[in-house]
């Protein structure tokens, strides 16, 4: 495998970055350009920003904002939210993003996959999927940026994984909401079992509290990149430490 990626996640709202615990609750932990600028001159592997309302209200992100991260990073960054045509997609690439992230709208309409996949490329198409444990299975559910509009979405969160990548994902990033927030620890029996039917890229997101989650993570789960967010807006852990912990225990991470 190439070297694992760490990830900042920026979940924003109206131009701040806010977190939450188990996608409710949110908090404001600051300006989004700000962090972004602390975590390139850090040394993140890659950014992804989540306009977490864009979805719940019906429309897409600004591509002036995107714009604007782009001129600031010297790194790869994924953007989503609400994005649910081609042509949308293709307007935040040609805005700067490197990736564009599609979930609620890929659900809805499985075909945009395939169709971002064919003109963008697939590696450009990110399908973010936020999944839980009930009644004894993984399920997925859409509409997680806003409480009120969260609801169930009729899928398995294997299945729909297998299906994802059929139709020409080209990474996953499995939003494991029970960790979410809660700082102890990625849910590794999940993710493990999403890594054994996947060839794809898989990304981790939910639970980060300590050096040794990470550590875990890749161990346990195999998984390409480990995605974080309050870990790092608070300071509780800084990248340059964890990369650091990291390779001395034999993990292989990009300078």
């Amino acid at each position: 495998m190439t070297a694992r990626r760490i990830i900042p996640c920026l979940d924003v709202k109206d131009g701040r970055v806010v977190k939450g615990v188990r996608f409710e609750g949110h908090t404001d932990m600051g300006d989004a350009a700000e962090l972004a600028a602390r975590y390139r001159d850090e040394g993140a592997d890659e950014l992804v920003f989540y306009d977490i309302t864009a979805s719940p209200e019906g429309r897409t992100l600004d591509y002036g904002w995107v714009r604007s991260i782009a001129r600031l990073l010297d790194i790869p960054f994924c953007v989503a939210g609400g994005i649910r045509t081609v042509d949308q997609a293709a307007a935040c690439l040609d805005n700067g993003a490197d990736k564009v992230s599609i979930n609620s709208p890929a659900l809805e309409r499985p075909e945009l996959i395939t169709e971002m996949a064919d003109r963008l490329g697939s590696q450009c198409v990110v399908v973010g999927v936020d999944s839980r444990r009930e009644d004894g299975e993984y399920v997925v559910h859409k509409y997680t940026g806003d409480p009120n509009a969260r609801r169930l979405a009729g899928r398995r969160t294997l299945d729909w994984l297998v299906e994802a990548q059929a139709l020409g994902a080209g990474e996953i990033v499995l939003n494991c909401i029970d960790q979410d927030g809660v700082r102890a620890g990625y849910d590794t029996a999940q993710l493990s079992e999403a890594r054994s039917r996947l060839t794809i890229p898989l990304i981790a997101s939910g639970g980060a509290g300590a050096v040794s989650h990470f550590l875990d993570v890749f161990d346990r789960a195999n998984v390409s990149g480990a995605l974080a967010a309050s870990v790092f807006h608070t300071g509780a852990i800084r990248i340059p430490d964890l990369k650091a912990s990291l390779a001395a225990s034999g993990v292989e991470m990009r300078s």
